[in-house]
């Protein structure tokens, strides 16, 4: 499985490359906005540092502009991928950056259905959302597994993309149904190698090195 951070702060970023747990990254209007500064600047900052798909989200609710926006994010490299949201209108923009070569997150989304005709619609990705799911006293984990499985079934070239994950439970979880990626922020990426054994196990050797004659 491949990870993704969920951020758009240059040293988190820097964090999870530095860790070799940064195969892209995923962005949204709100992680931006954390940062005060300008758009093309986080943007530019981000293609400079990371070689793989970077998701950059359109801001429209119609096909027109969407359609305008995602050519405009597009132009800022190859690594970018545009994040569309599970409309109507954002599946006829899927269909259009399918038909232009241009690679596609289809986001905010909360049900089997709508993964499969985001799949029909050529997307690269589909965003199941599981911690929001969660949130809603809903299984988030089930959909990503009924995703897996749909497009297992007819061979979609479709990549899940396990989104909202906030534990590293979801992260285990989200491998064992097959996701291809999980995005979570740089928070979940270092509680993955945290374990309180590893601490007392770490801390029994180096006392026990202690004891241990110099000469």
């Amino acid at each position: 499985m491949k990870f993704f951070i969920d951020s758009a702060n240059i040293d988190d970023i820097k964090e999870a490359l530095a860790l070799g747990l940064c195969d892209g990254v995923t962005t949204n209007p709100t992680l931006v906005a954390k940062t005060g500064r300008p758009f093309k600047a986080v943007i530019d900052d981000i293609l400079a540092l990371v070689e793989g798909p970077v998701s950059l989200e359109v801001t429209a609710l119609d096909y027109p502009t969407m359609m305008k926006q995602a050519r405009e994010l597009r132009a800022y490299g190859d690594q970018v991928v545009v994040k569309l949201p599970l409309t109507k209108d954002g599946l006829k923009a899927c269909k259009t950056c399918f038909d232009e070569g241009i690679a596609t997150n289809v986001t905010l989304c909360f049900s089997p259905s709508q993964a499969l005709i985001a799949a029909k619609a050529g997307a690269t990705f589909i965003s199941p959302f599981v911690g929001r799911l969660d949130d809603i006293s809903t299984d988030g984990m089930s959909l990503v597994e009924d995703i897996v499985r749909i497009y297992e079934n007819y061979d979609f070239e479709t990549q899940v993309l396990a989104a909202s994950l906030r534990h590293p439970q979801h992260v285990v979880q989200s491998a064992l149904a097959g996701a291809h990626v999980g995005t979570m922020p740089l928070s979940v990426i270092q509680q993955l190698f945290q374990h309180p054994l590893t601490d007392i196990g770490l801390q029994k050797f180096m006392d026990d090195w202690k004891k241990v004659p110099s000469a």
